[in-house]
């Protein structure tokens, strides 16, 4: 298993519902170890198993559930 660390920054995101509802989409993605969120930075910090998930893949995840991801 190789764990890699990526952080996204989510301008959209602003409360604890935004928070729970990307904390869950991307928590269950196979490969994803852990998701810690920063509010009032506006970051989404992911550890994942890049044998088993993507970057990309997380980061489209994040964005189907309606939030713009840079």
């Amino acid at each position: 298993m190789r764990r890699e660390n990526v952080i996204f920054t989510v301008p959209a995101m602003s409360c604890s519902h935004c928070e729970s509802t990307i904390k869950k989409a991307v928590g269950e993605l196979n490969g994803v170890e852990n998701v810690l969120i920063d509010l009032n930075s506006k970051k989404v910090s992911v550890e994942y198993d890049e044998d088993k998930v993507s970057v990309d893949t997380i980061k489209v995840t994040i964005e189907d559930q309606g939030y713009d991801v840079k």
